[in-house]
């Protein structure tokens, strides 16, 4: 008699464990289910997303502060800066006069601002 009691408390345990299994199985197959747990890992990628963005920010703002140290852009403004350009424009004497030395003949004048720019990086 014991062995029967036995035996069958086992088997309703089981049962019990085995449907309470699987209910839980079917609850989080649900469409509410299914939908809460793509919402909430959609919001986990979007939480990770975000960090990998900010480590990358993090990274590009270190690495322009290197660069930018590497090529002197962090100094001082008030620093002195470089004497500015000046330009070089060779005139020739006019054809009337008489030609008697070619190093007389041209005058080398200086220009501190012309009109034109010099930058090769503009567009014409």
């Amino acid at each position: 008699m014991f062995r029967r009691t036995f035996w069958f408390t086992a088997g309703a345990a089981a049962g019990v464990w085995a449907t309470t299994k699987v209910n839980r199985k079917l609850k989080q197959l649900t469409p509410e289910s299914l939908a809460a747990q793509a919402a909430n890992k959609a919001i986990e990628a979007g939480h990770k997303l975000k960090d990998f963005a900010l480590d990358v920010r993090d990274g590009m703002v270190q690495r322009e502060a290197e660069l930018g140290e590497a090529l002197g852009l962090n100094d001082h403004p008030d620093a002195e800066l470089p004497p500015g350009r000046r330009f070089a424009v060779i005139e020739n004497h006019s054809p009337d006069k008489p030609d008697t030395n070619n190093s007389t003949n041209k005058k080398t004048k200086y220009l501190d601002n012309t009109r034109y720019s010099y930058n090769r990086n503009e567009d014409h």
